[in-house]
């Protein structure tokens, strides 16, 4: 997988393409060279994007600024981060999606991360970048620390 890398050994995807199917669909194309249909339908009913459910207005989208955004008229952004999320269960990689989450949710870079579950850096980069999937016990570790940090709190 080419994809460059920034410091902390996280995969920095842009997207490079997107085309606009009917019924609320978004076709991505991403600098790691996956693709994938993204339903966009859940999303429209958050109100910043309401306006989105117009498929005039939805058909205008175009990728941002180095790739780090889809863009509409009326200042209308979803970042990569969040469309990323959204291709990963569009792949059916919910495990990716899930430890990349829980990454998130606490702020664990890779190495506080593979402290936490008491792993290698190299194995919560994987897991991290999609390059492996995430084994069912990782995901369930991630939640165990999650429920002694809540409880140590």
């Amino acid at each position: 997988m080419s994809v460059d890398r920034i410091s902390g050994g996280d995969a920095l995807r842009t997207i490079e393409a997107v085309s606009v199917l009917e019924g609320g669909l978004l076709d991505l194309s991403w600098s790691d060279k996956t693709r994938a249909t993204v339903d966009m339908r859940p999303m429209l009913d958050l109100p910043a994007l309401a306006s989105l459910r117009d498929p005039v207005l939805f058909a205008q989208a175009t990728v941002g600024d180095w790739g780090h955004s889809i863009i509409w008229p009326g200042e209308i952004e979803i970042g990569a981060d969040r469309l990323w999320a959204e291709t990963l269960s569009a792949a059916q990689r919910d495990d990716t999606r899930v430890f990349l989450d829980w990454r998130r949710r606490h702020g664990l870079s890779l190495s506080k991360a593979a402290s936490a579950l008491g792993l290698s850096r190299r194995a919560v980069a994987y897991y991290s970048n999609g390059e492996k999937r995430v084994p069912r016990p990782v995901l369930l570790a991630c939640r165990g620390w999650e429920v002694e940090k809540a409880e140590a709190a």
